[in-house]
Order: structure tokens, then C-alpha cells, then sequence
């Protein structure tokens, strides 16, 4: 029986609702939410659907009791980011959110993984390690999964291939200093640098740094358009909830805690990692250049001082 609670029922967390019931991710999904009349007309709208569906999922509004036999825990909980607003700006008040829905998930008796969507999601996702006192592996992010995703999106438009022969990450914060280590992008098993090199006509590297920069600033586009993003990150997090469900050992850029790894100490950062039952199986830790260190240097460091101004 797997089952999932999910605190939040904002769009982002309806968006993830809606995708799991699609996806038949789970068995049981829980919605919870500090409008409790929300709640349950979500839980209701979405169970009119399950006729339509594959699924047999048991759909209900709940309580923080209800977390006390649950796999994962999704908190999209938090306040909307506004447009021109970085994540990082909306870090002091999700914060207070936070306080207010991890303690009554702990003390359910709840034993599972967290994973964490709310922005900016790095740094909430350390929140919630600190305040749940859970082992590492056992509190996660959805990082920069999309991002990941949008990337290969892109990168498959620009090489006429299937993005799913593209393999390549975005690392670091999930925002405005994430990046893109190129010396590590393959297009099927061959290294983008060597695909320009022998294709100097037609592919150059200032395209994939414009597709970067595309890549890193969606968000705000998609904001400034329809004022909020939520479909992509919604698929997003189906994605790691079925890694961890099915034991899938996938590699996801999840946002995680380093532990040594690339010379950092308990910076939640987006990074490759392996997904399964338990949560972070490990981190996959990548041959970066010394110009991709220093990038992701300035992430962590970028993380690090947020996170130092919080009173939790």
C-alpha cells in the first residue's frame, strides 16, 4: 500500500494531485491544507475523475494524523512567488510556513521521506532537515529535476534528437545561479563538446550557453506570462515519487546534502543523485572543470549565506 501526503493544495501541489492520479503513482494520496474546505473540494473534484482514470486510488482531505503511516510527505505549502521576485526573496516567509506543518507531520509518528517543492526550494529543503531532524537521505528537493528537463527539452530541439537521448544536467541552486556543466553533456554516449567539434558549422557553443540562459530564466518567462508555474514541476515531482515508490535507483538532480562531496558540508544543492526506497541512495559527484567548480562554489556559497540569516 503506498501512500502519499501531500500538504499543500495550491497549484503546484493540485498539479502534482492530478499528474499522480494520471500516473496511478499510488495507492492512497492524502490532501491536506490550512483551508480545510480547499482541501476537501479538491479531494472531491479529483476523485469525480477517478471513473475516467486506470486508477483505483483511495483520494481524501486529511490531517497531519494521517502522515503517521505515509511513504512520502510532498510539501508544496508556501507563499507564490510574484513576478520579479527571485526564490531567494521568498526564503524568510516559507519559512514560518514550515515551522508551522513539519512539527505536526513528526509528531504523527511519521517515518518516511520528505520531499520538498516549495520555493526556493534548496534552502526549504535544509529548513526541513534542521527542523525534522531526519536523516539526510530521508529529506530531499525536487532541486533542479525541471530544470534538468527543460534543458534536454531544449537541447534536443537544437540536435534534432529525442530528449531523451540527452544527457545532460543542470546543477546547483534551483535559481538564478544554477548552471549547466557542458563537460559532462552527452548526446547519447558522445560528449557535446566533441558533437561541435566535428560540426563546427553547424553547432557552436554560444547557441548552448543562449540555451542556458533560456533554461534559467523559464520560470520567470512562464510568471510574467500566466503569473505562476506549476504543470512541469507538478510531472516533476510524480517523477521522484515514483523513484522512490517503485525503487527505481534513477538518477534525478534532486536537491540534496552534500557531505564532502565537491569539498561542501551540509549545503542542500541541486546534484545528480540516485533515487530509490530510501530516499538519496547516494550522490553521483561529477569531474567538474575548474570553471564549473567555481560556478557551483558561488551557488553553494549563495545558499550558505541565506540560509545563515535564518532563525529556526
Amino acid at each position: 500500500m503506498k501512500k502519499i501526503v501531500l500538504v499543500g493544495t495550491g497549484m503546484v501541489g493540485m498539479s502534482f494531485a492530478y499528474a499522480a492520479l494520471n500516473q496511478n503513482v499510488c495507492d492512497e494520496l492524502v490532501l491536506i491544507d490550512i483551508n480545510k474546505e480547499r482541501a476537501f473540494g479538491e479531494a472531491m473534484d479529483l476523485n469525480h475523475g477517478l471513473a475516467f482514470s486506470k486508477s483505483s486510488m483511495k483520494i481524501y482531505s486529511g490531517e497531519y494524523t494521517d502522515c503517521s503511516d505515509a511513504d512520502i510527505v510532498v510539501i508544496c505549502a508556501g507563499v507564490a512567488q510574484k513576478e520579479g521576485e527571485t526564490r531567494l526573496e521568498l526564503l524568510n516567509r516559507n519559512t514560518g510556513v514550515f515551522k508551522s506543518i513539519i512539527s505536526p507531520v513528526c509528531e504523527s509518528g511519521f517515518d518516511g521521506i520528505f520531499l520538498v517543492a516549495t520555493n526556493p526550494v534548496d534552502i526549504m529543503t535544509r529548513v526541513t532537515k534542521e527542523l525534522s531532524g531526519f536523516p539526510k537521505n530521508k529529506v530531499l528537493g525536487t532541486g533542479t529535476t525541471l530544470d534538468s528537463a527543460r534543458l534536454r527539452y531544449l537541447m534536443g530541439e537544437y540536435f534534432d534528437i529525442n530528449p531523451r537521448s540527452v544527457h545532460a544536467y543542470v546543477m546547483g541552486e534551483h535559481g538564478d545561479s544554477e548552471f549547466v556543466p557542458w563537460s559532462q553533456a552527452l548526446l547519447s554516449t558522445k560528449p557535446v563538446h566533441n558533437i561541435i567539434l566535428d560540426n563546427p558549422e553547424q553547432y557552436k557553443m554560444p547557441d548552448l550557453e543562449k540555451i542556458e540562459e533560456e533554461v534559467r530564466n523559464s520560470a520567470y518567462k512562464i510568471i510574467k506570462a500566466k503569473g505562476a508555474t506549476y504543470y512541469g514541476i507538478g510531472m516533476a515531482i510524480v517523477q521522484i515519487c515514483r523513484a522512490i515508490l517503485q525503487n527505481e535507483n534513477s538518477v534525478l538532480t534532486v536537491s540534496c546534502q552534500l557531505d564532502g562531496e565537491y569539498g561542501h558540508k551540509d549545503t542542500y544543492v541541486g546534484t545528480p543523485a540516485i533515487i530509490n526506497q530510501n530516499g538519496v541512495k547516494s550522490l553521483i559527484e561529477l569531474s567538474l572543470t575548474g570553471r564549473e567548480m567555481n560556478k557551483l562554489n558561488k551557488s553553494c556559497q549563495v545558499l550558505d549565506d541565506y540560509f545563515a540569516g535564518i532563525e529556526l
